[in-house]
């Protein structure tokens, strides 16, 4: 597991512990009240488990582990703790009423077992999941790009804000953000994998979305996985493309790779659910409660994601680890591994 870790040459971390915890707070009370003001969203209180079988929860790619439990006091029904917040958000926004234009956020932990640890990856998963109205109208690229860019705008300011009290953190982050389809990317670098394509993008570029994640590019693979019942990753484009999703990618110097931030996308209607229930063989959940419910037309449109937590932490507070700015579990080799290398994990 410790093969996984990148080690910075001669790494000490510019914050000590007292200074770190305090820029943990700077950082997450900055970037939620802007991203709150900037796309129009108030906070709500949500569930850290759902019942299951109801459709409610993330699949993430499909193939992940929930972590669940009977509730003893409901004849043993089983609760599962969410992977993210995707469906729930669509069905708050339906319950509360909120009007077009308008959204929420919330505060989202979630368990993945099934996570590999690295520098960026571990059990536990700390991000704002967000979601808002849109019409019919703004189903389409270039309103996707549009919200892209106001979530990188709060990025910039949050990023601007840290360095104002923390003269030692320099700012890296570039001006703007670049836009690929991944189709775009496979032909830049066709004899690369996924991966390694957003890779050199990002090394190139500085912060990109990749846009199209889900379904078969012309080699006849997807980019990367999307479960079918929440991103649309079939509808096409202006530009002929598929897909009305993506993912906001920085590059991050100091451990010399990509950084993922944000999975988001405009939210399937009711013709691309059935689409890509039908292409991933997932038909059956048309008859849960979350799809029976988009398919009888009860939820609104809407455009949404998750931007993590811990991972804006350790990118702006230049850390090495994601152990520095959140408390977890970690191999004995992983912890041993680190504190040779000056990187203390919390």
């Amino acid at each position: 597991m410790s093969k996984k870790l990148i080690i910075p040459k001669k790494y000490k971390s510019l914050l000590d512990l007292n200074q770190t915890e305090k820029a943990i707070k700077l950082v997450k009370d900055t970037f939620q009240q802007q991203l709150s003001a900037e796309l129009n969203l108030k906070r709500v209180t949500a569930p850290l488990m759902v019942l299951k079988g109801t459709g409610i929860n993330d699949d993430l790619n499909g193939i992940e582990h929930k972590v669940n439990f009977p509730i003893k006091d409901m004849d043993n029904a089983v609760a599962e703790v969410v992977n993210s917040l995707a469906k729930w958000k669509r069905m708050a926004l339906a319950d509360y009423g909120i009007p077009k234009g308008y959204g929420i956020y919330t505060d989202m932990n979630a368990i993945r077992p099934d996570e590999e640890f690295s520098n960026i990856h571990s059990l536990y998963v700390d991000q704002w999941d967000w979601e808002r109205v849109i019409d019919r109208k703004d189903r389409n690229l270039e309103f996707l790009k549009y919200i892209v860019r106001k979530i990188y705008e709060v990025l910039k300011r949050t990023e601007y804000t840290v360095n104002e009290y923390y003269t030692v953190l320099r700012p890296t982050l570039p001006h703007d953000i670049t836009f690929f389809h991944s189709e775009e990317l496979l032909k830049m670098y066709p004899g690369l994998d996924p991966r390694q394509r957003e890779t050199e993008a990002a090394r190139k570029y500085g912060a990109i979305f990749v846009t199209g994640i889900g379904g078969v590019l012309a080699d006849g693979k997807p980019h990367d996985g999307r479960a079918p019942d929440y991103d649309d990753w079939t509808t096409p484009t202006s530009k002929g493309y598929r897909g009305l999703n993506g993912d906001i990618i920085l590059w991050n110097p100091l451990l010399g790779s990509v950084f993922e931030v944000s999975s988001m996308g405009i939210r399937v209607d009711k013709k691309s659910l059935l689409d890509q229930l039908k292409i991933t063989g997932a038909t059956e959940r048309k008859k849960l409660m979350f799809h029976k419910r988009l398919i009888n037309n009860e939820l609104p449109l809407s455009i949404g994601g998750g931007i993590g937590q811990s991972r804006i932490c350790m990118f702006f507070l230049q850390k090495a680890h994601i152990g520095e700015v959140q408390a977890c579990i970690w191999p004995p080799a992983i912890i041993e591994k680190c504190k040779k290398n000056n990187i203390f994990l919390l």
